[in-house]
């Protein structure tokens, strides 16, 4: 038997990845996605060889996922419960996607995961393995009684690791968990449990990876300019760009005739996450319903996410049409439950997305924000597409004649008709 395991190196991952040759005298082979959690990769096949891996792939899979997988979603707007970027839910299908290609690619058996039995990240693995690999076994340990009795705890995994000579470092467990990617950082589980502990709280600042605290942000605003086209975001300019871009590495950069630097999605996303992060933009702490039926209490770090999707809801205002914007706005919260829910590659999904891409069509512009304090202010928006005209919306005489208000009364009188006999119904009961 030849199984492929989602492995990040870590103790969790490494105890499991000798647990199932063990268990099941099964080759494995380990894959690692880089999502752009800036974890520490080197060494990291030498390290899953030694712990009984015949094979490890480590992907650079961080431009695919801002290109395939973010940008998309958020052309569509997508909030989970009004509040969460789906940071972590979006880079599941990918991670996921990769994996059964491997195992196609290796002619494995089977896929397995860490995942618990109590998240939504099961749910996202296993349902697109079943869209895209439906012949493919996946093995979850977290949800065998024998696995769970056997390490009840954080102690058995570490005792058993020296036991069987596995290279991890185990340290005192955090507080709290944590998750990153390209676009957040996710906080869960020990001190976060109590929805009533204070997660801005000063005791609580040095959790926080991303970003500064909103306190602690400069003093003055900073503004930047993200230039859309088809509802993505293609560049960006702002006073320090040169600056920031050496800072990040990011070279080889041209500049349209506005001096805004063109950039890639991953890149886009790195520069907007430094800003966010930097004027402690993006921060999220709520109680979500998981798919699995409980509720969890998170908190969250997504300063570009935040700052992109707020411009790219200003440039739709100037270009989408109204019925268009209400009926994809109608959309939104099934979108966003398809993928936290993990049906990114459902038919339903992609139906969608195919609805949300016609009509990002015309959502070309460009918007200016000023950055402060933890807030995204709008500081303008222009577009050669704009549907916004000032002399019809204007206060004073309208020059293009467009607009009768005379118009206006008949238009009211056909609106409040059914009004008018619902109430004389009501009244004479």
């Amino acid at each position: 038997m030849k199984i492929v395991v989602a492995y990040s190196g870590g103790l969790d991952t490494s105890v499991l990845l000798t647990w199932l040759k063990e268990t099941y005298s099964a080759e494995i082979v380990a894959f690692c996605a880089d999502v752009g959690q800036e974890e520490e990769l080197d060494g990291l096949e030498a390290k899953a060889l030694r712990t009984g891996a015949s094979k490890c792939y480590i992907d650079d899979l961080r431009e695919e996922f801002a290109r395939d997988f973010i940008f998309p979603m958020f052309q569509a707007g997508a909030i989970y419960e009004g509040q969460y970027y789906l940071g972590t839910s979006i880079a599941r299908p990918l991670i996921a996607k990769r994996m059964v290609e491997i195992a196609r690619a290796e002619k494995a058996d089977a896929v397995a995961h860490g995942a618990t039995g109590k998240g939504n990240d099961q749910v996202r693995f296993e349902l697109t393995a079943a869209a895209l690999a439906p012949e493919l076994q996946v093995i979850a340990p977290w949800r065998q009684d024998r696995f769970r009795e056997q390490f009840p705890g954080r102690a058995e995994m570490i005792a058993y690791a020296e036991k069987n000579n596995i290279p991890v470092l185990a340290s005192a467990k955090k507080p709290y968990s944590m998750d990153r990617n390209l676009l957040h950082i996710s906080f869960e589980a020990g001190i976060l449990e109590d929805p009533w502990f204070d997660a801005s709280a000063e005791k609580a600042r040095e959790m926080y990876v991303l970003s500064v605290s909103p306190e602690e942000a400069p003093d003055k605003a900073e503004h930047v300019e993200l230039v859309f086209e088809k509802g993505n975001c293609v560049a960006i300019g702002y006073h320090d760009l040169d600056s920031l871009l050496t800072d990040l590495k990011i070279t080889g950069v041209s500049y349209d005739s506005d001096n805004h630097a063109k950039l890639n999605p991953l890149q886009v996303m790195r520069v907007l996450n430094k800003l966010g992060g930097k004027h402690g933009i993006g921060r999220v702490d709520l109680v979500e319903n998981r798919f699995v039926g409980m509720k969890s209490r998170g908190v969250y770090e997504t300063p570009g996410g935040a700052i992109l999707h707020f411009a790219h809801r200003q440039v739709e205002s100037l270009t989408m049409d109204r019925e268009v914007m209400h009926l994809r706005d109608s959309l939104i919260p099934k979108y966003a439950t398809l993928v936290y829910n993990g049906f990114w590659f459902a038919p339903e999904r992609e139906a969608l997305q195919s609805l949300i891409t016609e009509s990002q069509k015309n959502v070309t512009g460009t918007v200016r924000l000023k950055l402060y304090k933890g807030n995204i202010i709008t500081a303008g928006r222009k577009s050669p597409l704009s549907l916004y005209n000032p002399d019809i919306a204007t206060m004073e005489a309208d020059p293009t004649k467009a607009y009768n208000q005379n118009d206006a009364t008949g238009f009211i009188a056909l609106n409040a008709l059914r009004l008018k006999v619902a109430s004389r119904v009501h009244a004479q009961k």
